[in-house]
């Protein structure tokens, strides 16, 4: 007798899928040194728990896991990132004594309470009231959007408010003040032909690094074609590390021909004479 093989829903496969891609952002999330790598590592969990919420006939909750959670709350996370920037280091000063014990026996007591809910729907139990609630408005969705809608109305709008609010706010103090005017490119022209002007300064591009040099790297500055260094051919933080290659070894070929042009011209000038 051929043994028969259980056949697989689509709510297993899901769970199958998903479940290891929200286990992994989620560990991702606790162990990643940088904010921005947790906030997509958090989005991967919320669009992960979505799926699932769909997978098990609960479209209510899959829309509000999309819209709200990953569309508004995510958000807010990242305008607090740019808030406080990505290269901000963490403070391991403990400034408030006593928080990290707080924080894990919280930890501990919410965990507890995930596993006895979670427990209780397995061992087949019920929440007190639920089967009422439900059927006093036909079924789960209608009852809890007349709670939601209907008699918790005002702090749904207050909430809401809230979050704009909080995400407009985020926005204002991270936005900085321009302290000039933008300058188009024409400004840019007019400022070089100026400073030309006044001060002496060319007004085209800047030399390259490895002009006239038996090398194209950008630690070698520039030779203008009478042997000197192009000041600006090099950048300014590579001038301060110290690590600008001495010159004199690329300036001696230039120097020795202009010297001989020099000598070979002060000959014919004798000649002249």
């Amino acid at each position: 007798m051929i043994p028969l093989i259980p056949l697989v829903t689509a709510s297993e496969v899901a769970f199958w899928v998903c479940a290891p891609i929200s286990i992994v952002c989620a560990l991702i999330f606790l162990l990643s040194r940088k904010p921005i790598h947790s906030a997509i590592a958090m989005a991967g969990v919320m669009v992960s728990l979505a799926v699932l919420y769909a997978a098990q006939d609960a479209p209510f909750l899959f829309v509000i896991q999309i819209v709200v959670y990953t569309g508004a709350i995510l958000m807010m996370f990242l305008f607090v990132v740019m808030l406080i920037g990505i290269d901000s280091l963490d403070s391991v000063v403990e400034t408030l004594k006593g928080h990290r014990i707080a924080a894990s026996l919280v930890a501990l007591g919410v965990g507890i309470l995930l596993i006895s809910a979670v427990g209780q729907f397995t061992m087949g139990g019920q929440p007190a009231g639920l089967a009422a609630a439900n059927a006093e408005y036909g079924g789960n969705i209608p009852s809890l959007a007349n709670k939601l809608f209907g008699e918790y109305v005002f702090l749904f709008e207050a909430s809401a408010a809230l979050l704009i609010t909080a995400a407009v706010g985020a926005m204002v103090l991270a936005h900085g003040e321009r302290l000039k005017k933008k300058m188009s490119q024409l400004d840019e022209a007019d400022a070089r032909v100026r400073r030309y002007a006044e001060t002496g300064e060319h007004p085209g591009p800047l030399p390259s690094s490895g002009v006239f040099a038996r090398h194209n790297a950008i630690s070698i500055p520039a030779l203008l074609p009478d042997g000197s260094i192009a000041e600006k051919s090099v950048s300014k933080t590579l001038t301060m590390r110290g690590v600008v290659v001495d010159v004199d070894e690329l300036r001696a070929p230039t120097s020795t021909a202009y010297q001989a042009l020099e000598g070979r011209t002060d000959e014919l000038e004798g000649d002249d004479e």
